[in-house]
């Protein structure tokens, strides 16, 4: 099988297609995801994988299938400013993020975030009459606005989950201590407010690498005499180990015997 990163609408995902399909990048493209069928544009070319559990594309849209989707496209910003004004009208306490016509425009999606749950009932009333297609509103977490709305991570770069996450992994502390990175929100926390993604993408090989360091605080012997382990430096191999007399010096994993 191959994989390819395809761009539909303003999220970017992985998705999984047959070896002998004649798709390369800047192909359109038809995906059958978790909201229904969505058309979008392959980003990157395909390439050989052994993941699993990647959505499959469906076949190559046609031109009149992009034409069309292309024009419902450019209804979205009304669509978008018709359902804002509504929840402004309404007093509802939620904050619009995107709405999305569905391939087809069998469905219009509308993507929001609130601190409370919010009976919207009257709103999709309002919308169904003006649009005059099934209406779906759904209440998203910090981080899927992240991903929906984009912005540069600490790193300079693009949000991962903007980028190419398809899901989002579970990120705890344990990663950040495992890692031996401060713990300073501002450095260690995404544009979300929640920890980054980006730090459980090494926390395996910083797990596998540390499995024979003695714990910080263990009692070791090395060639200068005896102490106790203050400090790991992973990949390096080295520990900072502090002696009897108060003195710290580092050394090689190597030279440290455990008693």
């Amino acid at each position: 099988m191959k994989m390819c990163s395809v761009r539909i609408d303003k999220l970017t995902g992985i998705v999984e297609m047959e070896a002998s399909e004649d798709i390369k990048a800047g192909d359109y493209i038809v995906s059958e995801l978790d909201k229904g069928v969505c058309l979008g544009v392959v980003i990157t070319e395909p390439e050989e994988t052994k993941k699993t559990g990647l959505k499959k594309v469906t076949r190559k849209a046609t031109e009149e299938e992009i034409k069309e989707y292309s024009s419902l496209k450019e209804k979205e910003q009304y669509t978008f400013d018709f359902c804002k004004k509504k929840i402004q009208e309404m007093h509802l306490p939620m904050k619009l993020l995107w709405a999305e016509y569905l391939f087809g425009g069998t469905k219009l999606l509308f993507y929001f975030v609130s601190e409370s749950r919010v009976d919207f009932r009257e709103l999709v009333k309002e919308l169904a009459k003006e649009f005059k297609v099934r209406i779906e509103l759904r209440q998203v977490g910090v981080r899927d606005e992240a991903k929906i709305i984009g912005g540069l991570g600490n790193c300079g770069n693009v949000c991962c989950c903007r980028k190419f996450l398809n899901n989002f992994s579970i990120v705890s502390i344990k990663m950040v201590k495992e890692q031996s990175l401060a713990l300073n929100p501002a450095k260690i926390s995404g544009i979300c407010g929640r920890l980054m993604c980006c730090l459980s993408f090494e926390y395996d090989m910083y797990a596998d690498y540390k499995k024979n360091f003695p714990k910080v605080g263990k009692r070791v012997t090395i060639p200068q005499g005896e102490g106790k382990v203050v400090k790991h430096n992973t990949l390096s191999s080295t520990l900072i180990i502090e002696l009897d007399d108060g003195k710290q010096v580092a050394v090689g994993l190597k030279d440290i015997k455990t008693g």
